[in-house]
């Protein structure tokens, strides 16, 4: 053991970063970044607004950005049709600073985090990397869900300070059944309960949003993101919705003037614009339900998806398509699910791209007796 490794706190030895390939390659599927960029006049209103701004960065910015969040409950109120006071919205540099105040101000040591693996990889790197305790909670091995049942009994086995709750799940695309987000509620009752809803406005019609249940569960939190269906994943900003009370709680464990004045302009222009920006989420879901589609037709195993990205199995060893896949030009996640892959749906092109080459790979990649 190193010098260093030895001054490093002992539960961080050994471990890892995250961290998703990086590759210049000609189709880019793995990180679930939209294909599609900026428009101009986005653009164009964010340049205008910052060269305004620009002199006075001599100043810390607004440390409540309160207009960015006066502009979130806007969105929320149009989009999810959920009426916020302002005061009920946190924002930070990314849903994964966020989620990292929730565990500062609620997690901690001799407190304990369950979520339901497969699920967001970020949520017990978080946990365990702020000596919060992580239990690994199950969901159906075959299918990936997870049923009140199965909740429950989990939740009563671990009785745990912070439930993770994933809704459209990553990384299998899949929402969350809504009896489930209430009956943790119940099941854990000192626990404060965070849903996921990352991927929410890709979700298939007729799927409920978990900010409908906040005005009757003070222990309910729903984060979310601008990184996906707002094209702004360099722009870093993510967001919660919860009671004013947790809301107090996290000025406690935020860093001071954590968003910079260009990141709240940035977001605040971008939700001015929303209805342009979130044009691309139906060419996006079409690119998914395609895949999705093609894959079957293949005799692959996708997942039937509600964000914008699939997950698909039936592959016989998947490192070794997925470096297949990139030796043809095109870049996937290996989620660490045996013969499973994940691909972001992008442009027409790049979903074409995909399926070529996936069709070139089939059936000599698929899981049979022969090839198990």
């Amino acid at each position: 053991m190193s010098e260093i490794e030895q001054l490093l706190r002992p539960e961080l030895r050994g471990r890892t970063p995250y961290g998703a390939p990086q590759l210049d390659v000609d189709v880019r599927l793995n990180t679930n970044e939209s294909s599609y960029p900026v428009p101009d006049a986005v653009v164009r209103a964010v340049s205008a607004e910052l060269a305004d701004e620009l002199s006075g960065l001599n100043r810390y910015p607004d440390r409540e950005f309160t207009a960015l969040r006066t502009a979130l409950a806007d969105y929320l109120a149009t989009q999810a049709g959920v009426s916020f006071d302002p005061e009920q919205l946190w924002a930070g540099n990314g849903s994964n600073e966020v989620l990292q105040h929730l565990v500062q101000a609620f997690g901690g040591p001799e407190r304990t985090a369950l979520g339901f693996t497969p699920a967001y990889s970020m949520h017990p790197i978080i946990t365990e990397t702020l000596g919060t305790r992580w239990v690994d909670g199950q969901r159906d091995a075959q299918t990936f869900d997870l049923t009140v049942e199965s909740a429950v009994e989990q939740a009563g086995e671990v009785d745990p300070n912070l439930v993770f709750l994933c809704s459209p799940n990553n990384p299998t695309g899949s929402a969350l059944p809504f009896e489930v987000i209430e009956a943790m509620l119940d099941a854990a009752p000192r626990a404060l309960v965070v849903v996921d809803e990352a991927y929410a406005e890709f979700a298939r019609p007729g799927t409920p949003t978990a900010l409908s249940l906040l005005a009757d569960h003070p222990r309910l939190v729903v984060t979310r993101t601008m990184s996906k269906a707002f094209t702004l994943a360099g722009g870093r900003l993510g967001y919660l919705a919860a009671a004013p009370g947790i809301i107090d709680a996290l000025r406690l464990v935020r860093l001071p003037y954590h968003l910079s004045t260009p990141t709240q302009t940035v977001a605040r222009i971008a939700l001015e614009h929303a209805d342009l920006l979130l044009e691309t989420v139906e060419a996006i879901k079409a690119q998914r339900d395609r895949i999705v589609a093609e894959l079957t037709a293949l005799g692959l195993a996708p997942v039937p998806s509600d964000a914008n990205f699939v997950l698909f199995g039936g592959l016989a060893d998947a490192p070794a398509t997925w470096q297949a896949l990139l030796d043809d030009g095109v870049l996937v996640r290996d989620v660490g699910i045996a013969h499973h892959l994940r691909v972001t749906a992008g442009t027409p092109q790049e979903t074409s791209r995909f399926l070529a080459a996936m069709s070139r790979l089939v059936p000599a990649h698929m899981m049979t007796k022969e090839n198990p």
